[in-house]
């Protein structure tokens, strides 16, 4: 005996009625469908995924029934599939009056007020629902976790799937959801307790060992990280987001040999992946192989000439082999695809000053800025320039700047210090110079350059010496 829905004791008599329905739709007839009749209907495009059909059968429906309490619902339901919360809230503040008590009533307001926003009224609401609705609390929960999770509430539906856990405990896959809703809540080593729960109940799912990759990646743990992986692609060969994901925690660890490996494992998977290529080439780069890193950055370019890393890879291969003229056309073509993107604009900098091009150095330095006031190596290299111009007073205005807009950085401090050095304002020099030293101890080295060594030798001890 199937089981009776809607009043059918068939399945059969459910897809007749969804069949007169359908004709009626093609031929553009006018027919008549009870309550009853309409539920099945509009359930069955609801379930289907199919909110416009569904829609035109609860107009139809709201036509013939216009006081009906289960086609109201359904109206509500449909609105908020669509999008429209605000009506799907007004229609359920009505029923709420008409009928007090009735579950479906309060998971349409509910999901109303969740989805505008309102996620502690919400909250008030769904646990209503549950009151109402002692004898069947998991469908109800069910119900409400699939509402906040397709709305993002990961943190908000930990409660109801540990109620969830405890009613249906041999249900591990509840496990599984929880390790998920507190890896999106941000706590990870919770996340990470319920994943091990559930892959001691379920060893061979490939998917629970890639989350457990992905959350020991965040915590820093990226030998148990690399494991989990691993163990993903020996129950799922084809997994290739745990290959892409190994690959760059092996690069990132400077594992360059081991990560161009698994990159290739990846290339050969998804062979028009333009950022497994890419990070290939970065690898061979690191390697010093710029032959090969040559051939990857260009086999992703003629993929997809329009995506800007490669040119930019290219640009890089260049410039750091000592070649900044032949640097400059693909850092530019980089800049013509992505100009909102700073760290083109400062390595075409670079190339420009080393070729000595310092007016346009120094307008792709500013663009830099203008795109990411905190990118301290522009402002520093700004200064450099205007320092090594001769124009000290117009460079401690420049990094006075730098220093308001980026906060503690040894390098502009140790530039303003080096300025108020040359003109003679010897208090201001020592200040400067003190912060940059405390900040970093190894400041003095990287910017000597911008003195003579014994000058700046004497300098320093001069400075300290007022100081102490």
């Amino acid at each position: 005996m199937e089981e009776e829905k809607y009043g059918f004791v068939h399945d059969s008599e459910v897809e007749e009625v969804i069949l007169r329905f359908e004709k009626m739709r093609k031929n553009k007839e006018t027919c008549y469908f009870d309550v009853i009749e309409f539920e099945a209907i509009i359930d069955y495009y609801l379930e289907g995924n199919n909110p416009v059909h569904a829609f035109e059968a609860t107009t139809l429906a709201c036509e013939l029934h216009p006081n009906s309490v289960p086609i109201l619902i359904r109206k509500a339901r449909v609105l908020l599939e669509k999008g429209r919360a605000t009506e799907a809230l007004t229609i359920a503040k009505r029923l709420e009056s008409i009928e007090p008590g009735n579950c479906d009533i309060y998971l349409c307001k509910a999901t109303a007020l969740a989805m505008l926003g309102d996620i502690a009224g919400a909250r008030r609401v769904f646990d209503l629902a549950l009151e109402t609705d002692s004898e069947e609390p998991e469908t109800i929960l069910y119900s409400i976790t699939s509402v906040l999770q397709n709305l993002n509430y990961h943190e908000e539906m930990i409660p109801y799937l540990h109620r969830l856990a405890e009613l249906e405990p041999d249900f591990v896959a509840h496990l599984y959801d929880l390790a998920y809703a507190y890896d999106k809540k941000g706590d990870h080593n919770t996340s990470i307790k319920y994943y091990s729960m559930y892959l001691d109940e379920d060893p061979w799912s490939d998917s629970a060992w890639y989350n457990l990759g992905i959350i020991y990646n965040k915590t820093g743990e990226y030998g148990k990280s690399i494991e989990a992986y691993d163990y993903a692609l020996a129950l799922n060969p084809e997994n290739t987001f745990a290959l892409f994901n190994k690959a760059n925690i092996l690069s990132n660890l400077e594992r360059y040999s081991e990560a161009m490996d698994v990159y290739r494992q990846f290339v050969e998977e998804e062979p028009d992946s333009l950022e497994g290529l890419t990070y290939l080439a970065e690898c061979y780069d690191k390697t010093g192989d710029e032959a090969m890193a040559r051939k990857y950055y260009t086999e992703a370019i003629d993929i997809t000439p329009d995506f800007p890393d490669p040119w930019y890879g290219l640009g890089l291969l260049s410039l750091s082999r000592g070649r900044p003229a032949e640097s400059i056309n693909p850092l530019k073509k980089a800049i013509e695809i992505d100009p909102e993107n700073p760290d083109y604009w400062f390595s075409l900098g670079k190339a420009q000053g080393l070729i000595g091009n310092y007016r346009e150095a120094v307008r792709c330095w500013i663009e830099t800025i203008s795109l990411d006031g905190y990118y301290d190596e522009a402002w520093i290299e700004i200064g450099i320039v205007v320092m090594l111009s001769g124009k000290y007073n117009v460079a401690i205005r420049l990094l006075k700047n730098a220093a308001k807009v980026s906060g503690e950085l040894p390098g502009t401090y140790y530039l303003l210090a080096s300025a108020y050095l040359h003109t003679g304002n010897l208090p201001e020099a020592a200040r400067n110079l003190i912060k940059a030293v405390r900040l970093d101890n190894e400041v003095l080295e990287e910017y000597a350059l911008l003195l003579p060594e014994e000058k700046l030798t004497n300098a320093m001890r001069r400075l300290f010496r007022k100081t102490n």
